[in-house]
């Protein structure tokens, strides 16, 4: 897997290919929009980009727009001292695939960049993006959730986790693993805070609420039926 990081701070750069490669990724870093699209131009593939959103001359968001008006799909995850909504709205409309704020933990970054390789991954395979239980259709490419064909209205954070357990349907992820793929962690969340946004989402997805079960000691899973719990 070969990533691109994009950032005019060398440092932070530095730092992330240092941490990504010890994970086994082979990396690049850019310093620019201009010269990250110069190697893009040069034939240089990647299997994702990091991408800053606030650089001089070009700017990611600018960047992402271009790539995306050319047909290139390459994931991009956009790294941000910025947390407004408006601004992460902005970013997933341009086509970003996850959005980081910045001071953020390697263990952060992996996460994410793993969880969009996944998704990634299954794209590629020809498979579809829609991850169904029933009634209860979850778009990864459009990030949208549908229950029975009526749209739901869940938050950004209540997305996120139904599209993490529904991805990985069976698999248990502890509420520390939730906020490391879900949260920045730029601020502190708490197990309790987790419990409270499954609750929420369980009460918005209706007859499928009971899909995602606490199983004591191992975390969350989703199951597709009722059955055994």
């Amino acid at each position: 897997m070969r990533l691109l990081i994009v950032d005019d701070e060398p440092d932070l750069c530095e730092i992330l290919s240092f941490n990504l490669e010890s994970e086994g990724f082979s990396s690049k870093c850019a310093y620019s929009a201009e010269d990250a699209l110069g190697l893009i131009d040069g034939g240089e593939q990647f299997e994702l980009i990091l991408l800053d959103v606030m650089m001089e001359r070009m700017s990611g968001i600018e960047m992402a727009r271009l790539m995306r008006s050319r047909g290139d799909n390459t994931p991009i995850i956009f790294l941000t001292a910025r947390n407004a909504e408006e601004d992460m709205l902005k970013g997933f409309s341009v086509g970003a695939d996850d959005y980081i704020t910045k001071p953020f933990s390697f263990p952060t970054v992996l996460a994410r960049v793993k969880a969009v390789l996944k998704r990634s991954s299954v794209n590629k395979t020809g498979q579809q993006a829609t991850y169904n239980c029933g009634g209860l259709a979850v778009d990864t490419q459009h990030k949208t959730v549908t229950i029975d064909g009526i749209p739901a209205q869940l938050t950004k954070k209540e997305y996120d986790i139904l599209a993490l357990l529904l991805q990985n349907t069976g698999n248990h992820f502890t509420r520390q693993e939730v906020i490391n793929a879900v949260w920045d962690d730029n601020i502190y969340i708490s197990d309790r805070s987790v419990d409270v946004h499954i609750a929420r989402l369980r009460k918005k997805l209706g007859p499928y609420a009971d899909n995602i079960v606490n199983h004591s000691g191992f975390g969350y899973t989703f199951v597709p039926s009722t059955e055994n719990k």
